[in-house]
């Protein structure tokens, strides 16, 4: 009996390390891997970005799930914020980043451009959606040119209240006369009991040619450069 009892409680202790080893493996491996692989994506993206400004041509606007096509900065998770969009919103899409509800609007369209991203473990881009506050820019890059976006409210529903990313966020029969964008993940943090959204409006948009021209232009205080004569 004696043994019995021992081998049952070693087992149980071998349980728990593994249950242990579970815990840490999703809560803080999956963020390192996740955040090498969605930073290699943005550099990826970034030089994508740049090559379709030198020759337009190379660009595509065709996307099947799981490709990467658009850079995220949200300046109220900081200054140094970008995470990769991909098309879809299964768990393989949103390990790698934040996913597109494929069907919903595009950057920059009238509709709701609507995005998912986890909130704990993969990188968790959207970590800190409970700090945002109306007017926070969302500004999303991609080979077309870039769309901006200003916070205007928040909500907390139940996870099949999919009315949130219709075309006019909660009302399914509306037709859509403006360019929204829409956040969703779980909430609160470590549950799927309900979703955290924040609704987004469009504000500006620039064309891929604006921003190179942008770019281009040198630094204030600092006289442009001449050819030799």
């Amino acid at each position: 009996m004696r043994r019995a009892v021992g081998v049952l409680g070693e087992l149980l202790l071998t349980l728990g390390g593994l249950v242990l080893l579970f815990v840490v493996w999703q809560l803080f491996w999956t963020d390192v891997v996740s955040d090498r692989a969605q930073a290699r994506t943005v550099t990826s993206l970034e030089q994508d970005f740049v090559d379709a400004s030198r020759d337009p041509g190379s660009a595509t606007a065709t996307r099947i799930g799981g490709d990467a096509f658009a850079v995220v900065r949200i300046p109220r998770f900081g200054s140094d914020y970008e995470r990769p969009l991909v098309e879809g919103t299964s768990a393989a899409e949103l390990a790698r980043g934040l996913g597109h509800y494929v069907g919903t609007a595009g950057p920059g369209e009238v509709g709701n451009f609507a995005i998912a991203g986890h909130r704990t473990t993969y990188g968790k881009p959207l970590a800190e959606i409970a700090s945002l506050r109306p007017g926070d820019e969302i500004i999303v890059e991609t080979v077309a040119g870039e769309s901006v976006y200003a916070v205007r409210s928040h909500t907390i529903v139940r996870p099949w209240e999919s009315e949130v990313i219709a075309p006019v966020p909660g009302d399914r029969a509306a037709k859509p006369t403006r360019a929204m964008l829409t956040l969703t993940s779980c909430h609160p943090r470590f549950s799927a009991k309900q979703r955290y959204v924040v609704h987004a409006e469009l504000t500006r948009t620039r064309t891929r040619e604006q921003i190179s021209l942008v770019d281009d232009l040198p630094a204030p205080g600092t006289a442009p450069s001449s050819e030799p004569s």
